[in-house]
């Protein structure tokens, strides 16, 4: 703590005592309260006698006078214990009411007994109109303060309205009547709400708050321009994904700017307000429910495991971290070569689970003994293998990283996998292996023909014809010295899972075009029928660990990803819901297919089957068939060339090993042009949509 801070702390204890501002409230106030005391009695009395003072008897008079200062101090008495004097009345509540009641009820049985007992009985009506004028005097000035207050508040609230965006409210339930409450009542929100739309017929013509209901999602576009609507807010936690999306789609239709009220929203705690809303995201607008898996299965799957997730601190291997790490895994470590990223996931992991046991290790998949020390110090039962060089234009500019570090360093990862013990081992792949037209795509294949290949040797016996790779000469002396000494026969299950693009991650679409549309634009799209599968990352994730307990060896998982979605209409929909109008506000421009880009990506080969397994969404593909030992001689030939940084020869090295990689823009112009017309041939035989 600053000296500074210090000084001014002992300044605050050290201040002189003196009379606040409530204090000399609480002084008018009992000045108040004494008046009342005799002045509503008094009236009682003037009441009685037909308002003629010279009218009142003398002995009632008298009566009143004597016992009026007994009432007067008796009243301060009772509202201090009932602390009526330290309640901030602008805060004003039914409790305050409850208390002044109860405070009344008192003083006027008092009054009762003490002036009849005491000095003389009185007519019945002053008992009844002196309580009635004492409670409703000492009431209004305590909530009179509040009134003005609101008063004050609304007239401000009136003469803002002239700024204040004008909002449609979708949705009448209980969430859309605590989020009007906060609007109307927030001092910060410069916001009014004008009409409210929710397909309860029976709500219909009737107000909340003032606020009309103006029927149907049918009436959505014609109450945006009855009411000159600015912003919608869509307030329906309880809506199916597909409501949600039908919804959506004619409000991205105003050019509005939209926001949404998280589905996962908690109503029992009554905790809406304005700041529980969220921009709408694309992932509204996939028109599917969320997958679901199931988690029982996972749960027996990882529990008292130990858990190697590779690449643990990118988006992909960050959240299969966050989710094995709610399945009681005996030990999960997060293994990556970028510190930044594993030091956050191991914070994170910590903070939520400070019960798991966690190691973070940094290390790259490609250094043979690091990641074997890893194995043998921990010997993880189930490798989560996500560690991979993504982006498609950037490995098309560095071919040799690319099959160094996703081919090669897949083979030491599973190599130490199968000498260790370890009994599974998940290859995380996509989408961009099947008939690939770029590097990266391509050096996934070569991962998925690796853990086939390990797979087939162990189940034929034949694991001695699997050597380390390495990129330093050494002698079969040294090198079968730093091998782990196998006791008994490997029995590792290999299998890969393969998805397409995950909404969110590392590289998505999705936050560059959120960039662009802030800057004002414009938004860069490849080419106008360009066409992805989409899913997020915690669904993905989600899927990957279920198709890992359906696992026997040698299995290419597919997730099936819905509908695919074009790219330019994704774009589309971002710039809608920000409240823009597409080339209009925001520009949309083609710049072109990337080297290595295709139109649309593939599940499966065409030559791979399909079979199913218990989950409708987990799909696999029966393996190609490859001689095994050609292709390892052909991984040592590729890796050599990979470091010594033959880029010229690298492409032509992989297309002989994978026979579905063909590159895109070998060939010349016209050659590539017509590709590309095929690729759009192609998309519209599939029928893709051309929006959401």
């Amino acid at each position: 703590m600053s000296k500074t801070t210090v000084r001014s702390a002992d300044n605050l204890t050290r201040k002189k005592p003196g009379m606040e501002h409530w204090h000399w409230v609480n002084v008018f106030l009992m000045l108040f309260d004494l008046a009342v005391a005799m002045a509503s009695y008094f009236l009682a009395l003037w009441l009685r006698f037909d308002c003629e003072f010279s009218e009142i008897p003398e002995m009632y008079l008298d009566a009143w006078l004597k016992y009026m200062p007994i009432h007067a101090v008796l009243s301060i008495v009772v509202f201090l214990a009932l602390r009526l004097y330290q309640s901030i009345w602008r805060f004003a509540s039914l409790v305050e009411v409850e208390r002044t009641i109860v405070g009344s009820a008192i003083l006027t049985v008092s009054h009762a007994v003490g002036i009849t007992l005491l000095f003389q009985r009185m007519p019945i009506t002053y008992y009844f109109i002196g309580a009635f004028v004492q409670f409703s005097l000492v009431l209004a000035i305590r909530f009179g303060y509040r009134f003005i207050l609101l008063e004050r508040k609304k007239r401000l609230r009136v003469e803002q309205q002239a700024s204040a965006s004008r909002v449609m409210l979708i949705g009448a339930g209980a969430a859309g009547q605590l989020l009007l409450r906060d609007l109307h009542t927030a001092e910060t929100i410069n916001e009014r709400v004008c009409c409210i739309i929710d397909d309860n017929r029976n709500k219909w013509g009737r107000f909340i708050e003032d606020v009309p209901i103006v029927g149907g999602r049918n009436k959505i576009l014609e109450s945006v321009e009855k009411y000159r609507i600015q912003k919608i807010f869509l307030a329906i936690p309880s809506a199916t994904v597909a409501q949600r999306r039908e919804i959506l789609e004619i409000c991205k239709e105003t050019n509005c700017e939209l926001k949404n009220l998280p589905a996962t929203f908690n109503l029992i705690h009554e905790d809406i307000t304005a700041k529980s809303l969220q921009d709408v995201a694309v992932e509204d607008l996939l028109g599917r429910e969320p997958v679901k898996v199931n988690m029982d299965e996972i749960f027996r799957f990882i529990e008292g495991k130990v858990i190697l997730v590779t690449g643990g601190g990118g988006s992909i291997g960050s959240e299969l971290c966050r989710q094995i790490a709610q399945h009681n895994p005996k030990k999960l470590i997060v293994f990556d070569i970028y510190e930044n990223n594993a030091h956050a996931i191991g914070l994170e992991l910590r903070d939520k689970y400070p019960l798991l046991d966690l190691e973070v290790l940094i290390g790259s998949v490609r250094d043979s003994r690091r990641i074997n020390q890893v194995f043998k110090t921990f010997r993880p039962d189930v490798v989560y293998h996500a560690a991979a060089h993504k982006h498609v234009p950037l490995m098309e500019d560095s071919p040799c990283e690319s099959i160094k570090n996703n081919a090669i360093g897949t083979y030491k990862t599973a190599f130490a996998a199968m000498m260790n013990g370890c009994k599974k081992f998940v290859l995380i792949s996509t989408d961009k292996a099947v008939n690939p037209t770029n590097i990266m795509g391509a050096s996934k294949r070569l991962c998925e023909m690796i853990i086939q290949s390990f797979d087939r040797k162990i189940r034929e016996g034949r694991v001695d014809e699997l050597s380390l790779l390495r990129v330093h000469r050494v002698s079969k002396e040294k090198n079968s010295q730093e091998l782990p000494a196998i006791t008994v026969q490997p029995a590792t299950d290999f299998v890969a899972v393969r998805f397409g693009n995950v909404l969110g991650s590392n590289g998505s679409v999705i936050p560059r075009f959120k960039e662009q549309i802030a800057k004002g634009g414009p938004v860069t799209v490849t080419h106008p029928d360009i066409i992805r599968y989409f899913m997020t990352i915690p669904e993905a994730v989600s899927l990957v660990l279920q198709a890992g307990t359906y696992a026997d060896g040698g299995e290419i998982f597919v997730l099936d990803m819905g509908s695919p979605m074009k790219i330019d209409t994704l774009a589309r929909n971002l710039i809608r819901l920000s409240g823009l109008r597409p080339d209009v506000d925001i520009q949309i421009t083609y710049t072109g297919l990337r080297p290595g880009e295709k139109l649309y990506e593939e599940k499966l080969m065409s030559e791979e089957g399909m079979r199913t397994t218990p989950n409708h969404l987990i799909h696999i593909g029966c393996p190609i068939p490859f001689d095994t030992n050609v292709f390892l001689k052909q991984l040592q030939m590729l890796m050599d060339a990979a470091y010594d940084g033959k880029e010229d020869t690298i492409r032509k090295l992989v297309a002989e090993v994978v026979p579905t990689y063909k590159p895109a823009g070998e060939h010349g112009s016209e050659d590539k042009d017509e590709a590309y017309e095929q690729q759009i041939s192609e998309a519209e035989k599939r029928k893709i949509p051309t929006g959401v």
